[in-house]
């Protein structure tokens, strides 16, 4: 599995489609799928796009825990899968098409954030992800709280 780090701004060219910054791209296997899954988080104002090798084993584990006989499973999965598209940067210049509903869906006008997150990348209007980021205070405070928990 790729492990995503760092983050690195993009701006929307007259076409809607962003470049995916080289270093991400470097990180993924010479020769292998380029394609990922863009998808919205559920919980923030942010896109998560994973390697289609990642979604599809990720969403495996989880339609293995479903029962599908049960509307609120089938409702669940319904919405969770919704609005997912596969996108591949172009060979050329490492552009994206990401959809424009998902680009309204987090506020993206001219730049974005792509944010790496181990196991995914998130992007992020730039202004939504500077709002989102917590304090060094807040880290702590959070650390301290997860690890009483146990």
């Amino acid at each position: 599995m790729t492990s995503f780090i760092g983050k690195y701004s993009s701006r929307l060219d007259e076409k809607g489609r962003l470049v995916f910054p080289a270093p991400l791209k470097g990180l993924m296997p010479p020769g292998g799928d380029m394609r990922f899954v863009v998808k919205k988080d559920i919980f923030r104002k942010c896109l998560e796009m994973l390697s289609y090798q990642e979604w599809t084993s990720q969403t495996e584990a989880m339609k293995s825990r479903l029962d599908f006989l049960n509307p609120k499973h089938v409702s669940f999965w319904s919405y969770y899968t919704s609005g997912n598209y596969v996108v591949e940067p172009d060979s050329k210049l490492g552009r994206i098409s990401i959809p424009r509903e998902l680009l309204d869906y987090i506020g993206a006008t001219k730049e974005v954030v792509f944010s790496g997150n181990v196991f995914k990348i998130e992007i992020w209007a730039k202004e939504e992800f500077e709002r989102s980021q917590i304090s060094h205070e807040e880290f702590i405070a959070i650390a301290e709280s997860l690890s009483q928990s146990k």
